[in-house]
């Protein structure tokens, strides 16, 4: 019985890992889907100027001119980055769902064998 209970709890632990593993790649989802709608911003931006327009690239506190087709491939290299990244991201959630759900299996078929012991021991208690 404390082995079951032992058993349970190491159970429930790896559970609110995977949870915790399922928050944080969910974050990391947001954030990169994110820098994805600032990138695309950015290249619809791109796309409304002339080929001879002024760019300025931002490095720490100095404003540095960039050509216009440097730039472009800049941000299309990003945003082909981001896209692998949330794919790979989108992957790891399912796998890590996937894991939970066995878990959560795992736990329910631990507690109802614990369930079904108490109970001889309760209606054999009261005879």
């Amino acid at each position: 019985m404390a082995d079951q209970q032992n058993q349970l709890r190491v159970l429930t632990d790896e559970y609110q890992k995977l949870q915790d593993d399922l928050r944080s790649n969910i974050a990391a989802r947001q954030k990169l889907e994110s820098q994805q709608q600032e990138n695309k911003s950015v290249q619809k931006e791109f796309a409304k100027l002339s080929d001879d327009a002024n760019i300025y690239k931002s490095i720490g506190p100095v404003l540095l001119k960039q050509d216009k087709n440097e730039a472009v491939m800049a941000v299309d290299g990003r945003l082909d980055f981001i896209n692998k990244e949330i794919k790979r991201v989108e992957s790891q959630i399912s796998d890590v769902q996937e894991k939970t759900e066995k878990k959560k299996l795992e736990i329910l078929q631990l507690q109802t064998q614990i369930q079904q012991q108490q109970q001889p021991q309760a209606v054999g208690g009261g005879a």
